[in-house]
């Protein structure tokens, strides 16, 4: 199941965004589920949210994964959404 994890980072966190990237990267690897993976950029170009993309059994998994990455143990976002995602082009 492709799942579509929309973050949005709380106002004035981008040092601790960058200060949590690296453990955030060696996480996505170490779980092998992320299909594909990104920042959202704000208006001055700077990364403000992620989306990534799991491939995992179900909700629950997706939720599970999320709640770990480091980005979330550290307080970056504002919200998460989890949703269901289907791939359709690409």
């Amino acid at each position: 199941m492709l799942v579509a994890v929309i973050t949005k980072d709380r106002p004035g966190a981008l040092q601790l965004r960058k200060d949590t990237r690296e453990a955030h990267l060696d996480y996505i690897e170490a779980t092998g589920v992320v299909a594909m993976a990104g920042p959202f950029l704000g208006a001055d170009g700077e990364m403000d949210g992620s989306l990534v993309v799991l491939d995992v059994a179900d909700l629950e998994a997706a939720r599970d994964w999320a709640e770990n990455d480091p980005y979330a143990r550290a307080g970056l976002f504002e919200s998460v959404e989890i949703r269901g995602w289907k791939k359709v082009i690409g």
